[in-house]
């Protein structure tokens, strides 16, 4: 029976909020929304204050409110390219990605070196698979600021995207290059080297990662997928405990620490973890396959039926000779 680990492959972009300043980000901004009202009450034609409050409702997920005051500064000014882009954002965030495009294809054609809203465009695209025009956006961000991080970063997750590795790889280091901090592009350098079977430079750069940000579980998740397959698994459970510790809502990473007890063979403990990985999402069909082969091993038969009985309903293919083995088994059983 195939071993089916889950690897997380969050190619992440820029974050709107990693680019405000120490104090926006301990703004109260419930504060600011009612002061920037009563400024509106006083002057009701100023778009910047609507721009202003938009942010504001934008920083407290409030994204229709957000929205509302984005539109109305354009009203105002219908040139105003940056209340474009934060409407796009905006717009992003409520998954209405057609009207996020048209919001930054606005503010590029107002403001043609719009970097950043080259950037969220592009990563609209790449999320879409249209990662030609992904890298296009991409590429343009580089032309306009050569040395932002981000766009190589993200482009280096087009490339990705493409399974196209050395690219990938190429810009990912220079994301490094630039920001040597910046943990997410050593998290996705090691995705490539992972799938280039690069074991320990993807667990180098996990490794990186994590000691940048101390509470990346997706990083501990993978490290220790690589560790799993290099059977090093005290290190691999101790990065799965690590990070189910910091993200315990995770199905995927209970789903891996079940598959590595299963091949130490404790799998009454693997039970137990891919028992969580359901209880988080009971759709889980990868989760029922792996519990359907622990409880196949303690020769709980009928239960490894039932698990692939609901994995076959989620869409899971079964492995044939992993079921002629169970009806053997079964049928062995029945003559003793």
């Amino acid at each position: 029976m195939n071993k089916k680990y889950d690897f997380i492959k969050n190619i992440l972009g820029t974050l709107i909020g990693n680019r405000g300043s120490a104090k926006d980000k301990q703004a109260n901004y419930a504060e600011d929304i009612i002061n920037y009202t009563k400024s509106i009450e006083i002057n009701p034609n100023d778009a910047e204050t609507y721009n202003k409050r938009g942010f504001a409702y934008f920083n407290q997920k409030e994204y229709p409110q957000a929205i509302a005051d984005y539109t109305k500064a354009i009203e105002i000014k219908p040139d105003y390219a940056t209340a474009y882009f934060k409407r796009g954002l905006a717009y992003k965030k409520q998954d209405s990605l057609s009207l996020a495009i048209s919001d930054f294809n606005k503010a590029i054609e107002i403001k043609p070196n719009y970097e950043i809203a080259y950037i969220y465009r592009g990563i609209i695209y790449n999320d879409q698979g249209n990662f030609s025009l992904a890298i296009f956006d991409f590429n343009k961000a580089i032309e306009i600021k050569p040395n932002d991080a981000e766009a190589y970063n993200n482009r280096g997750g087009a490339y990705y995207s493409q399974m196209n590795y050395s690219q990938a790889i190429s810009d990912f280091s220079k994301a490094i290059e630039i920001n040597p901090d910046n943990a997410t592009a050593y998290y996705n350098r090691g995705l490539a080297h992972y799938d280039q079977k690069n074991y320990s430079q993807a667990v180098s750069d996990y490794t990186k990662a994590i000691k940048i940000n101390p509470n990346y579980a997706t990083a501990y998740n993978n490290r220790g997928l690589v560790y799993s397959n290099q059977k090093s698994f005290n290190k691999a459970q101790f990065d799965y405990s690590k990070a189910i510790k910091i993200d315990p809502n995770n199905a995927k990473t209970y789903n891996n620490c079940g598959l590595t007890f299963n091949m130490q063979g404790n799998f009454k403990q693997a039970i137990h973890n891919f028992d969580k990985a359901i209880e988080i999402n009971p759709n889980y069909a990868n989760a029922f396959n792996n519990r359907a082969f622990a409880h196949y091993k303690i020769k709980e038969y009928d239960k490894v039926w039932a698990d692939l009985k609901k994995a076959k309903e989620l869409g899971f293919a079964i492995d044939p000779e992993f079921v002629s083995a169970l009806k053997r088994r079964v049928s062995g059983v029945a003559h003793e």
